[in-house]
């Protein structure tokens, strides 16, 4: 008899566990996103009705990443990839992605947001920009346009939960909407100040609440002597004695900046899938440091 009950047993677990792992690979509900704040507006919107597989893991660098056979594996089952738009990875990848996919869906979230350039570029009758910022997730504003484009691929994806979908992008809009007025009542007083940076990485942020982010690196390329020397006149002329450095970067360069000036190196998350925190404790340090 207790053999019986414990074969019984095996069978109700394994049936189980078979029946949440074909759950899991049913098509359409696998998203593959970029990075990780992204994962955290799709969750934001759809909750946990999709699996979010994020191809840029936590302490890595987007702009040199390279994809795992794992991963690649992964996107083979996906219905839609969210691409930021200009990150480096992106553009060196996308055509071994598409290939693990070829049904995958590609949104851009990039497209049709006011963008960050170095210039424009004239390609048959299309203009297209060039040199562009792709941080564009350090935006409340242009994350609120992100989380649209999103809901309306998610309902598409999913049409019976549409209104819960809905119900959650208002829910984030509000509170993409506070944080962007405590954020811009933070830092107010200190429009047109200037931070430094190593890698341009705030570009959208410093718009948004009227900061003039100055950076030591520039396209991904090693800081020149040149730009170093610039950098360190203006901070001793302005009294700028911080430099802003993501985790991932080398901090050589950062080390000789905060000596000459005689200030200090403070390390940024961009990539932290906390997202509305991390903006909120970014805006308190440099609200801080002026």
């Amino acid at each position: 008899m207790r053999k019986l009950v414990l074969l019984l047993a095996i069978v109700i677990i394994f049936g189980s566990c078979n029946s949440k792992k074909t759950q899991n690979e049913e098509p359409g509900k696998f998203i593959t996103v970029s990075i990780l704040p992204q994962k955290t507006f799709v969750e934001k919107i759809a909750g946990d009705d999709f699996v979010v597989n994020v191809l840029i893991p936590p302490g890595t660098s987007p702009a040199a990443y390279t994809l795992l056979p794992s991963q690649l594996e992964e996107i083979s089952k996906s219905a839609i990839w969210f691409r930021i738009g200009y990150i480096g990875f992106e553009h060196s990848w996308k055509d071994k992605i598409a290939e693990a996919n070829t049904k995958m869906k590609v949104v851009d979230l990039s497209e049709g947001l006011d963008l960050i350039a170095q210039g424009t570029e004239q390609h048959g009758d299309h203009v297209h920009p060039v040199g562009v910022d792709p941080h564009i997730w350090l935006s409340p504003i242009l994350v609120k346009e992100m989380a649209k484009r999103i809901l309306d691929e998610v309902s598409e994806l999913n049409p019976k939960q549409s209104l819960k979908y809905k119900t959650n992008y208002l829910e984030f809009v509000k509170e993409i909407d506070q944080l962007n007025i405590e954020i811009a009542n933070k830092l107010k007083p200190f429009e047109g100040r200037k931070i430094v940076v190593f890698h341009p990485s705030l570009s959208y942020f410093a718009r948004d609440y009227g900061l003039l982010q100055y950076s030591l690196e520039s396209g991904g390329k090693e800081p020149t002597p040149q730009r170093m020397r610039e950098l360190i006149d203006l901070s001793k002329k302005e009294n700028i004695k911080v430099m802003y450095i993501q985790g991932e970067l080398d901090r050589d360069h950062a080390r000789v900046f905060a000596e000459e000036v005689g200030g200090e190196i403070i390390q940024v998350r961009p990539l932290d899938p906390a997202w509305a925190e991390n903006l909120m404790e970014m805006a308190d340090i440099i609200a801080s440091k002026f």
